[in-house]
């Protein structure tokens, strides 16, 4: 695909996607394309920049930075609009009071529970992706929470 900046025979500009070069071609010698403002036709091609992405290994350079030159870190729900906030704030407050926060024995104790060894209850904890993946192919029930453990906000 290719995008291309058109501007019509009475100056209006707007882009257009076209599946490559010579359908674009094919299109404006054919006098099938029209503005998409006015609907006229005398529709060319107009001044264009284009996107130069930069080569992945300069983009992976690191970038040298003075002390005290870092941006400050965003807290958890900058940019987010208020009511999304509220909501996930109302959401983690609503999981922690109805679960057992057991840590890193996340996946020992899901199994165990799973496996009929202790008693069922609501838990919640930390598991590596490897331990994941394994309860679940186990048929464990196991869920991501929508956000970070507070032990690693601090």
């Amino acid at each position: 695909m290719i995008r291309y900046t058109l501007r019509c025979a009475e100056g209006h500009v707007f882009e257009s996607w076209f599946q490559d070069a010579a359908a674009y071609d094919r299109l404006a010698l054919s006098g099938a394309l029209a503005c998409a403002t006015c609907g006229g036709g005398g529709v060319e091609k107009s001044l264009m920049a284009p996107k130069v992405r930069p080569a992945r290994k300069a983009a992976e350079a690191p970038v040298e930075t003075s002390v005290g030159a870092k941006a400050p870190a965003k807290p958890m729900g900058a940019g987010m609009p208020d009511k999304l906030v509220r909501a996930m704030a109302e959401l983690r407050a609503h999981v922690e009071a109805g679960t057992d926060d057991v840590g890193k024995d996340f996946a020992r104790q899901a199994r165990a529970m799973h496996e009929g060894e202790i008693e069922d209850r609501p838990i919640r904890g930390e598991a590596t992706a490897d331990e994941a993946r394994s309860l679940l192919e186990d048929g464990v029930p196991a869920l991501p929470l929508p956000f970070p453990s507070r032990k690693k906000m601090t």
